[in-house]
C-alpha cells in the first residue's frame, strides 16, 4: 500500500512537470516566431517589398466557385433568399409607408386605391402581379421543401433534384394562377 501511495504521488508530480515542460516549449516556440517576424520586417527594405507585392500581383487567383459545374440546388437555394427578401422587405416596407400615412396625412384604403387606379398603367400592374405570384409560389413550396427536409426525407441525391425540380413545376403552375385571378 506503501509502494501505491508513493507511486501516485509521483505520477501526479510526473504529469505537472510535462505539463510545465509543455508551456515553456510553447512560450519558447512563440517568443522565437515573433522574434523571427520582427526580424524579417526590419531586414526587408523598401525595394524588396516593392519586388514581393509585383509578384504576388502577378499570382493567379484561386479560381473559387468557377471550377465547379452550376447546380440546381445553388440556384434556389439563393433565389429561396432572395424570395425571402424581396417579400418580406416589399411587405415590411408597404406596411411602415401605409401606416405612416394613415397616422400622418390620413391616407386610408380608399385614397390608395384610387392613386393606385389613377397613376398605374395595367401593363405595370401584370408585370408587378406576375413578380409577385411566382416569387410567391417558389417561396411557398421551396418553404415545404426544406420542411421536407426537417422531418429527414429526401436527403439522397436523388431526392433533393426531385424536390427541386417539384418546387419548379408547382411554381409555374401555382404563380400562372395566382398571376391570372
Amino acid at each position: 500500500m506503501l509502494s501505491l501511495g508513493l507511486m501516485n504521488r509521483s505520477a501526479g508530480c510526473t504529469r505537472r512537470a510535462v505539463l510545465l515542460i509543455r508551456g515553456a516549449a510553447q512560450r519558447r516556440l512563440l517568443s522565437s516566431s515573433v522574434r523571427r517576424l520582427n526580424t524579417m520586417k526590419s531586414s526587408m527594405n523598401a525595394e524588396e517589398e516593392a519586388l514581393l507585392n509585383k509578384q504576388r500581383a502577378l499570382r493567379p487567383i484561386s479560381p473559387h466557385l468557377t471550377i465547379y459545374q452550376p447546380q440546381l440546388t445553388w440556384y434556389m437555394s439563393s433565389v429561396h433568399r432572395i424570395s425571402h427578401l424581396i417579400l418580406g422587405g416589399t411587405f415590411y416596407v408597404l406596411t411602415i409607408l401605409f401606416g405612416l400615412g394613415y397616422f400622418v396625412s390620413g391616407i386610408n384604403t380608399e385614397s390608395v386605391s384610387q392613386w393606385y387606379h389613377k397613376h398605374v398603367s395595367p401593363m405595370t400592374e401584370q408585370i408587378v402581379k406576375a413578380g409577385f405570384a411566382f416569387t410567391f409560389a417558389f417561396h411557398y413550396f421551396s418553404t415545404i421543401r426544406h420542411y421536407i427536409w426537417d422531418f429527414a426525407k429526401e436527403l439522397t441525391l436523388k431526392g433533393v433534384y426531385r424536390t427541386g425540380y417539384s418546387v419548379l413545376a408547382l411554381t409555374a403552375i401555382a404563380g400562372t394562377y395566382i398571376w391570372n385571378m
